[in-house]
């Protein structure tokens, strides 16, 4: 079984940059989508084979999260069923025989960490949620989570440390929901691999130096890590600021 999973920042925009070319290539089970900063009457993207499940948010052009999926879910729900965290689309849940499938896109604590303090509390409502997901089958989670966990996982540890999505913070929040039992497949599969990121800012050529971040996920419940096969993360591909990240597991 594949999965991808790709913060487009702007499906719309995304899709005229190649997405539709990168989907269709990659034929996966399961694509999640993060930022895709549209209501679904906004456009209409023709996806043959696939189920489409969108949570957008209230606000228009803001976050947002979709999954296109070739398996019909036994359930689905979008949110984490907190008031407080649901009006901006950032969670979707597919639920399979045996599997929960979750694709979050976690807030950014913003500059000079305006949100560090919602965030925190988003953390452990999220990690709650998945924790209690767990409890009745394994899970997957894959999204933008919006912070490098170790200094391996992005390019300026030293000069970014105080700053969003590299905060000790939020790096103690991801310490805590691996520690409560789920695997980041990637660096399990690649522990000493550097310079290997998903994310780039737009400015000072960031991209073309490799001055990037790795802060988009696929992370598993550790009795699942035996069956993950393949992890990606696609540097190649362009269309967004962040580039898809994969993975293939067999269930």
């Amino acid at each position: 079984m594949k999965l991808i999973s790709w913060n487009v920042n702007g499906l719309r925009a995304c899709a005229g940059k190649g997405f539709f070319d990168f989907f269709a290539s990659e034929n996966a089970d399961f694509f999640c989508l993060g930022e895709t900063k549209m209501q679904p009457d906004q456009a209409s993207f023709e996806t043959p084979g696939y189920l489409q499940y969108w949570n957008s948010a209230e606000k228009k052009g803001y976050s947002g999260v979709a999954i296109f999926a070739k398996r019909e879910p036994l359930s689905v729900s979008y949110g984490l069923g907190i008031d407080e965290h649901d009006h901006e689309g950032r969670v979707i849940t597919l639920e399979y025989e045996n599997f929960y499938l979750v694709t979050v896109y976690t807030p950014n604590s913003q500059n000079e960490l305006v949100r560090l303090d919602y965030r925190m509390q988003w953390e452990d409502d999220f990690r709650a949620y998945v924790c209690n997901l767990d409890k009745k089958k394994p899970v997957i989670i894959c999204g933008d989570m919006n912070v490098a966990h170790q200094e391996i996982d992005l390019k300026n540890p030293k000069t970014n440390r105080k700053n969003a999505g590299f905060t000790d913070e939020e790096r103690q929040k991801m310490t805590e929901l691996l520690a409560s039992g789920f695997t980041d497949t990637f660096r399990a599969k690649n522990p000493d691999a550097t310079g290997i990121y998903s994310w780039w800012s737009y400015r000072f050529k960031a991209r073309e130096k490799n001055a990037g971040w790795r802060i988009d996920y696929f992370l598993v419940s550790n009795r699942l890590m035996d069956k993950v096969s393949d992890t990606r993360i696609y540097t190649d591909i362009m269309g967004s600021d962040h580039c898809p990240v994969g993975l293939t597991i067999d269930l």
